[in-house]
């Protein structure tokens, strides 16, 4: 039997600056995000300036559009209650669905300014996404938020009680999204990419595959407690924001072979 290590929020304390968890994981991502970005940007004519710009678009479209998104669909009524909490995003608190919009917007700008075509850019940086997820998750962990839900056989190897919920053996359902929507993710994206594909399959095999592991894997995570369950007394809210995805993956990736663009991306143009 395993027992959620109760782990300290602060990683880093210098005196009066503390270095969160929660913090250091978006470095990571960020940090790694950028190492993969100049690794691909090698063979396809981008330079480090490209590159910087990409990153830092894609950084604050994650950060605002994360903590807007978490807001809205999760925590309206205590924005209401406390608008200041908005600000306060090192106490945790982001929506993928949230950051993966404002990640599109981010992207959108930044290909008006190189003047490039959206989905040129979106399939650069589809399989530059899940390491950030694998991060993200393992910052879940790591703050004892998003646990799983009640084990069904008391002799799975992998259950864990979280102390701070209940004495109940659950799913570290955070450790599974991290092996799933990070690890697994990026090898499948990273190998796809590692050849000529069709103009916007890249994008559309983002979106199937982070919305089947995601939709899998909230049948593992327990419900948000002021969400339960939203529909058909199993779907849960992160499922029907994922279902949308899975389609339009699906019919963005017959068009993508349907026309047969072979289009390998091009350097970003000077604005």
């Amino acid at each position: 039997m395993l027992t959620y290590p109760q782990i300290d929020p602060v990683a880093i304390s210098l005196g009066p600056i503390q270095v969160h968890w929660y913090g250091l994981m978006y470095l990571l991502a960020f940090t790694t995000a950028y190492g993969l970005a100049v690794w691909r940007a090698k063979r396809m004519g981008w330079t480090s300036e490209h590159v910087s710009d990409l990153v830092f678009y894609g950084a604050m479209g994650v950060v605002i559009g994360g903590r807007l998104g978490y807001v809205l669909f999760y925590g309206f009524d205590r924005l209401l209650n406390d608008p200041l909490w908005a600000l306060r995003v090192w106490e945790g608190g982001m929506s993928f669905h949230g950051g993966f919009i404002g990640v599109l917007i981010a992207m959108i700008l930044f290909a008006r300014q190189y003047k490039l075509g959206w989905f040129e850019v979106t399939d650069f940086i589809a399989p530059l996404v899940p390491p950030g997820l694998f991060f993200g998750r393992i910052g879940n962990f790591i703050g004892g938020e998003l646990w799983g839900r009640p084990v069904t056989d008391p002799s799975f190897p992998l259950a864990m009680i979280f102390p701070h919920v209940d004495g109940l053996l659950r799913h570290p359902s955070q450790l599974y999204q991290a092996a799933l929507e990070g690890l697994v993710l990026f090898l499948v994206l990273w190998i796809y990419t590692g050849k000529s594909r069709p103009r916007m399959a890249p994008s559309a095999l983002f979106l199937i595959g982070y919305g089947l592991a995601r939709f899998s894997m909230e049948f593992f995570r327990e419900p948000d407690r002021d969400q339960g369950f939203v529909a058909f007394d199993w779907m849960t809210k992160g499922q029907m924001l994922t279902t949308p995805m899975i389609v339009a993956g699906l019919l963005m990736l017959w068009l993508a072979y349907h026309r047969q663009r072979k289009a390998p991306l091009h350097a970003p143009r000077r604005s």
